[in-house]
C-alpha cells in the first residue's frame, strides 16, 4: 500500500501544483492590470512600479488561500480520471484499493491540504495584508473603508458611546473621530468631533483639534413639560484625553474587512462587539467560515473520488475535469450565498458556514456508493 500512496500522492500534489501555480499566475496578472490605475493616480505621491508590484505579490497568500481548495478539486479530478482511462485504477483495486481504503487514502493526503489552507488563511494571509494596507496606506496617507468611516461603541459606568472614525494611519493615529455619549436612558448628553487621535499608553485617546457639544439635561419637571435639554454649550479645545476601552487593534479590526483577520482575532471583536450590544451577526458567520473552510479541502476530495469509478472514452477527460471545475465554482457561490442569506435571515451563524460543506458532502458520498453498488 505504500507504493500505490506514493503513486497516488505524488500524481496528485504534481496536479494540484500546477493547477495552483496556473491560477496565481492568471489572479497576479489581473491584480496587476486593476492596480495600473491606482499607479498613475499616486505616481506623484511615490507610488513606483516596484512597490505596485510588490502590493500585487501580498495579494498573492489571499489568493493562494480562497483557490486552493478548488486547486485540490481540479487536481484530484484529473489525476483520478486520468488513472481510470489508463485502467490503472482498475489494476489497483484488484490490488487491494478496495472503495473504503481509497477514500481513507484520499482523506489523509486531504487532511495535510487542511493544514496548509489554516495556515495560509490564518497566517500567512492576514499578515500579507496588513502588510499590503500599511504599504497603500503609506502612500495614500491612511487606511478607511470610505467615506462612512468605522463605527464602534464602548460603555463606562452608565453611560455608553458611539464611536466613528474616519481613518487609521500607518503609525496609529486617527482621524475624523466623532464620539456620541448617551445616558443609562439613551438620551444624548454630548458629542465630540477631533480632527486627529492617538493612543496613549494608558488605553486612553488622546484628541486633538476638538469641537465639543455639551446637552445640559433638564430636571424631571421640565421634562415633563415636554422639554428634555435645558441649554445646549459648545467648546473647542486643542487637546482632550478621552478614557476608552478601544485599542488600537478593535479600531483597525473595524476598519478591515472580516475575511481578512485572523481567527483569534475575530473571536476577541466578537466578544467585544456581544459586550457592547451591537450585532456580530457578520463576524460570526466569518469567524465560523474561517473554520470550516479548511475541511473544504476534505469535500473536495471526497468530490472527485466518484470521477474514479466512472468509464471514460479516449481523451474524454476534459470534459470530465471541466465538470470538475463547475462543481467547485458552484461550492464556492453557494458558500457565499449561505453566509449572505444567513446574515440576512439570522440564521445561526455556524449553520450558514457548514451547510454548504455538508450539502456537497452528502452528494459526492451518495455519488460514490451509488457508482460502488452498481459496479
Amino acid at each position: 500500500m505504500k507504493t500505490i500512496r506514493r503513486l497516488i500522492y505524488g500524481e496528485i500534489l504534481r496536479a494540484t501544483g500546477f493547477v495552483t501555480l496556473a491560477f496565481l499566475l492568471l489572479f497576479f496578472f489581473f491584480d496587476f492590470v486593476d492596480e495600473l490605475q491606482a499607479l498613475s493616480r499616486l505616481s506623484g505621491q511615490g507610488y513606483t512600479l516596484p512597490l505596485a508590484l510588490l502590493y500585487v505579490c501580498l495579494l498573492i497568500p489571499s489568493h493562494l488561500y480562497e483557490l486552493l481548495p478548488i486547486a485540490v478539486l481540479i487536481g484530484t479530478i484529473y489525476v483520478m480520471a486520468r488513472l481510470a482511462e489508463s485502467s490503472e485504477f482498475t489494476i489497483l483495486r484488484t490490488s487491494g484499493l478496495g472503495p473504503n481504503r481509497a477514500l481513507t487514502t484520499l482523506l489523509t493526503l486531504g487532511i495535510v491540504f487542511v493544514a496548509l489552507t489554516f495556515v495560509c488563511g490564518d497566517y500567512l494571509a492576514p499578515a500579507a495584508n496588513r502588510t499590503a494596507q500599511v504599504l497603500k496606506a503609506r502612500i495614500s496617507g491612511e487606511l478607511t473603508v470610505g467615506q462612512t468611516g468605522a463605527w464602534l461603541k464602548d460603555r463606562q459606568d452608565n453611560r455608553s458611546y458611539s464611536v466613528n472614525v474616519g481613518a487609521l494611519s500607518p503609525l496609529g493615529s486617527m482621524s475624523n473621530v466623532r464620539i456620541f455619549e448617551f445616558d443609562d436612558e439613551g438620551r444624548i448628553v454630548s458629542t465630540t468631533k477631533a480632527a486627529h487621535a492617538t493612543f496613549t499608553k494608558d488605553g486612553a485617546w488622546a484628541l486633538q483639534e476638538v469641537q465639543r457639544k455639551d446637552f445640559e439635561l433638564a430636571s424631571r419637571d421640565a421634562e415633563a413639560d415636554g422639554g428634555g435639554y435645558a441649554q445646549l454649550r459648545n467648546s473647542e479645545l486643542t487637546e482632550m484625553l478621552w478614557p476608552t476601552r478601544l485599542s488600537i487593534d478593535m479600531v483597525a479590526a473595524a476598519l478591515l474587512s472580516p475575511d481578512r483577520m485572523q481567527t483569534v482575532d475575530l473571536f476577541q471583536y466578537i466578544r467585544h462587539l456581544d459586550a457592547n450590544g451591537q450585532s456580530a451577526q457578520r463576524y460570526e458567520i466569518e469567524f465560523w467560515r474561517k473554520v470550516f473552510y479548511p475541511l473544504s479541502c476534505l469535500v473536495m476530495m471526497v468530490l472527485a473520488l466518484p470521477f474514479a469509478y466512472l468509464h471514460f472514452r479516449s481523451g474524454n477527460i476534459a470534459g470530465y475535469v471541466f465538470m470538475g471545475v463547475l462543481a467547485g465554482i458552484s461550492f464556492f457561490l453557494l458558500n457565499n450565498v449561505f453566509g449572505f442569506i444567513g446574515n440576512l435571515r439570522n440564521w445561526e451563524p455556524w449553520l450558514a458556514a457548514a451547510s454548504p460543506g455538508i450539502l456537497y458532502s452528502l452528494v459526492s458520498l451518495g455519488a460514490f456508493r451509488w457508482l460502488v453498488l452498481r459496479q
